[in-house]
């Protein structure tokens, strides 16, 4: 079939060197996956993590902005990552669902046992510093209503909008605990990123947010944190957590690790978030002073850091990091060829019977339309129970993504062909399956393609939030500015992704050319 076997040669080309496969073997040379979860401090911590196990000769495989904890945590116990940075009364509260403990030493030493217990996995001794949720108001929003405590603002709260992270909303330590022990109800809660939060804040978007105690943006905007005078939330001491399988596949990597406990104090972390959040600095050098500052790497040549600095715009970013932006578009098709071309195999082919079994076509097709439905984001979450994170989960969510146009327009594409053609075809003698390659099938093909290409266009967006479930791609700078609050790491992603989709369509465009019947072409 000739649309089958030119979109297959085309998209074929999209993937070199074959199919990548979704995680690297067992072997002792692999690297060591170093991830973490979607917001400044996380990311910091990664990089320091990273850095140090490079310092000491391992290889590291990054995975920044893995989602909320379940996803990042989910991904650990199934072995897809080795370590990311994570808090004990997290741990505690949100993935163990135990009561809060108002002593460190006692919350280490629950979570430690009950994670090694459960999954195998195994709490590094904590890092030095703890990073407790702060909520904060405007300082003139405090001095108008008298809030220095959080049972001042419950008793405000009715009149107030909070602005809230996704996890804070849902979590035991976070909301749902505060309605609990304080009573708080917040008149309207706006579900925000931890990275424009405080941005809403400062603009009078919503009164009051949840943050962390080591938030650099707290000073910046002069914001008043909120007294937590009932002891409600838990300590949360930062930690590396690292997979069962670790200490087996690179028992020197632990002890590496360890080399960071009780190294970085809160100041030091203060300073490292507040060159994030507010002067917009690379977490790989914040993370290099970082190190140099305890000892445990060289301080960088002072003759490289204005090298290492962004550009003063978005051309300048983009050229400083083209071969980084080239790579990432390269694993953006790959991951847009497979499931696209995967798609057509099994679309095109679903198209054509149910044109020869009109009764029940419309219930299939609107059930695969049912897909579409499906929040992208929620798709990919789902993906990780069962095939972990990485490349095969993303490319099977962008697959059933591109299933509906496809099915569409091709049963509407066979099913609407010319009848007058098909009745002449008929009269000659010819047979149904001559009919429908000969004659339906040509005649549909506008139809077909352009489900085809809708299929593309929506895949080359959708595949942006692969980042989240470490698929990589043009999405991981969108999820990092994003993280960062860094306008032109966001750009450095979607530039290049929007450029990419208007590519992949004028690339199946010329296919739909050459593929319509002369007769039918258009002009």
């Amino acid at each position: 079939m000739r649309t089958v076997l030119g979109c297959a040669l085309v998209l074929a080309a999209l993937l070199p060197n074959g199919l990548p496969a979704q995680n690297p073997g067992p072997a002792a040379q692999a690297p060591v996956v170093v991830a973490s979860k979607p917001f400044g401090e996380s990311f910091l911590l990664a990089e320091i993590f990273a850095t140090l196990l490079e310092e000491r000769g391992y290889a590291v495989d990054r995975r920044p902005g893995l989602g909320a904890t379940e996803i990042a945590f989910e991904a650990l116990t199934r072995g897809a990552i080795d370590v990311y940075p994570e808090y004990t009364g997290t741990g505690l509260t949100a993935i163990l669902g135990d009561t809060p403990d108002g002593d460190a030493a006692s919350v280490y030493r629950r979570v430690s046992r009950a994670f090694r217990d459960r999954w195998g996995v195994r709490w590094l001794p904590p890092l030095g510093f703890e990073n407790t949720y702060a909520v904060a108001v405007r300082r003139s929003t405090a001095d108008s209503l008298g809030l220095s405590t959080l049972s001042d603002l419950a008793r405000a709260a009715p009149d107030l909008v909070a602005g809230l992270s996704p996890d804070f909303i849902g979590r035991a330590d976070g909301l749902e605990g505060l309605r609990a022990v304080y009573g708080l109800e917040p008149g309207e809660v706006r579900s925000l990123l931890q990275a424009v939060k405080y941005q809403a804040l400062a603009e009078g978007a919503v009164d009051f947010i949840d943050g962390y105690s080591t938030d650099g943006a707290i000073a910046r905007y002069d914001l008043v944190v909120l007294d937590d005078d009932r002891g409600f939330f838990p300590p949360y001491e930062a930690a590396a957590l690292v997979s069962a399988d670790l200490p087996a596949t690179h028992p020197g990597a632990i002890a590496a690790l360890a080399e960071l406990s009780g190294r970085l104090d809160v100041e030091a972390m203060r300073r490292g978030n507040e060159r994030i959040e507010v002067d917009g600095d690379d977490p790989a050098r914040i993370a290099r002073d970082l190190l140099a500052e305890i000892g445990l790497v060289d301080a960088p040549d002072p003759g490289t850091v204005a090298a290492e600095r962004r550009g003063d715009g978005l051309l300048a970013y983009l050229w400083a990091n083209r071969a980084e932006t080239a790579r990432l578009t390269l694993r953006h098709l790959q991951l847009v060829g497979a499931s696209l071309l995967a798609a057509i195999l099994v679309a095109l082919p679903l198209g054509l019977v149910l044109e020869r079994m009109r009764r029940g076509a419309e219930g299939v097709i609107r059930s695969v339309g049912l897909l579409q439905t499906i929040p992208s984001i929620a798709l990919l979450a789902f993906m990780i129970p069962l095939l972990g994170i990485g490349w095969v989960p993303a490319v099977v969510a962008l697959f059933l993504y591109s299933l509906f146009p496809i099915v569409r327009n091709t049963y509407t594409g066979v099913r609407d062909a010319d009848p007058v053609a098909v009745g002449a075809a008929r009269a000659l003698g010819m047979t149904e399956s001559q009919v429908l390659l000969q004659v339906r099938l040509p005649l549909a093909m506008p139809v077909l393609l352009a489900g085809i290409r809708t299929a593309a266009i929506i895949n080359v967006g959708t595949a942006t939030l692969a980042a989240f479930i470490g698929a990589g791609g043009l999405g991981d700078p969108i999820v990092a500015g994003l993280a960062l609050s860094d306008t032109t790491r966001i750009l450095s992603g979607a530039v290049p992704a929007a450029v990419l989709a208007l590519l992949v369509d004028a690339l199946l465009q010329e296919v739909e050319r050459r593929l319509t019947p002369e007769g039918l072409a258009a002009g």
